[in-house]
């Protein structure tokens, strides 16, 4: 019977096209503006790296001094110092450990058409490429040799290999990087971690990819000055070695655990770490050590911020307001058609019956509004990418997305119909039949 109603639900589109059609229009802008909406909430959310979102661990230690400091306050600092951060990769906790900061480089390009410019990246240990999942055109990460002496080599991402060197592969290659030859040793393939959980310091959490890495120790051991925010407690004096050793925190650090349920081995060892520390005259707030998983993470820094989840509101709102027009245009619809559903009636329907044929029937309504709304949707989000490149990488569809449209459309438009579908149930044939 549903393909029966379904057939009748057709037909009825074409009963008063310009009713549906505004029944239709109505719909879908409500279900536009809710899902375009909702897609860029959804991609701000998304889980950047869910076979291991439970497994990676940020540590928190909080070196600021006692000025101004309330017990019990949460530091809004959410990176490290770069000696804590060494301390974490010499502890051995995991089965990866990870240390970087962003960092910002001139390069001369091999090519002699293309000027000078200046490459974003970072420069983190060689573990990160396994920790985040880093997939590679060509060659691979440096060795670990070349991280212990901080040796001149770098990884290019592909569109950035592809803008120095051409299509091919450029391993071995030699290009002068801030002013110093380094070796390429391999290429990354297309990555880029939605949100970039993995440093939150020095641009948006949804800003493109890095467009190459060079190892800590060679930042370091080159005085690379970091790309992002550094919070110093006090005056640390000249230099490049005195923040090294001092309490300023721009350093991220990362773990890698076999299991979510090393998390308590992590949270035992950071905290007799900070005791050990404070035994030397460091951390003097003591402050609480805090450990935070991905989701966590994400939540402790607000990736996704309050105005985001205000503005999905304010677009479910809109899309109720379009249920509420829905509804008066559907009872408008349904009431000229009182003599039929009469006549029906006598012949022997029952009123479960006219209420399946017409809830049916608003599911054809709920099926072209949201074949409409997603056309809309999808134009939305290709102005709404316009605006920035960190946008462009948030304003994208999905499956799931995809199918939610069609979900929410067809779930308004029958919930639109209930009190239609119902007064259309009251009817009393024997007063149709009288009128006729």
């Amino acid at each position: 019977m549903f393909g029966y109603y379904f057939k009748l639900g057709v037909r009825s589109l074409r009963r008063n096209p310009a009713l549906t059609a505004l029944m239709v229009i109505t719909l879908a802008i409500g279900v536009a503006a809710s899902v375009s909406t909702l897609t860029i909430l959804h991609m701000m959310s998304n889980d950047p790296i869910p076979e291991k979102s439970a497994r990676l661990f940020m540590p928190l230690i909080d070196p600021g001094s006692l000025d101004g400091y309330t017990e019990g306050e949460k530091p809004d600092d959410i990176q490290i110092s770069y000696q804590d951060a060494m301390n974490v990769l010499k502890s051995g906790l995991g089965v990866r450990r990870t240390a970087l900061y962003g960092v910002a480089a001139p390069v001369e390009p091999p090519r002699r058409e293309l000027p000078p410019f200046t490459m974003g990246g970072l420069a983190p240990t060689r573990d990160f490429f396994a920790m985040f999942d880093v997939p590679f055109a060509y060659g691979q990460a440096w060795t670990a040799a070349d991280e212990a002496r901080g040796a001149d080599v770098v990884v290019l991402s592909r569109p950035m290999a592809d803008k120095l060197f051409g299509n091919v592969n450029p391993v071995g290659q030699r290009l002068k990087l801030m002013g110093f030859p380094f070796t390429v040793v391999g290429v990354t393939a297309k990555w880029q971690m939605l949100p970039r959980i993995y440093l939150l310091q020095g641009g948006s959490p949804y800003a493109t990819g890095e467009e190459f890495f060079i190892p800590i120790s060679t930042a370091v051991r080159h005085e690379t000055q970091h790309n992002g925010g550094m919070s110093c407690a006090q005056d640390i004096g000249p230099g490049f070695a005195a923040r090294l050793v001092s309490d300023c925190t721009w350093v991220t650090a990362w773990i890698e655990t076999a299991s979510s349920g090393d998390r308590g081995d992590l949270e035992s060892w950071l905290q007799n770490y900070a005791v050990e520390q404070r035994k030397l005259g460091r951390l003097k707030r003591a402050a609480p050590t805090r450990v935070y998983d991905v989701q966590g993470w994400m939540e402790y820094t607000g990736v996704v911020g309050k105005d985001s989840k205000l503005q999905a509101w304010l677009a479910f709102g809109f899309l109720v307001l379009c249920l509420v027009n829905t509804v008066g245009l559907l009872l408008a619809k349904f009431s000229v058609r009182a003599s039929e559903i009469g006549v029906r009636r006598a012949l022997g329907a029952s009123r479960s019956d006219i209420f399946r044929q017409f809830l049916t029937e608003t599911v054809v309504v709920g099926l072209a509004g949201g074949v409409l709304g997603l056309l809309l949707a999808l134009g939305a989000l290709q102005l709404i990418g316009m605006t920035g490149k960190s946008m462009a990488n948030l304003a994208r569809m999905d499956w799931e997305m995809l199918g939610l449209t069609f979900v929410i459309s067809v779930s308004a438009a029958m919930l639109a119909g209930l009190l239609p579908t119902w007064r259309a149930c009251q009817v009393t044939p024997a007063i149709q039949l009288k009128s006729q």
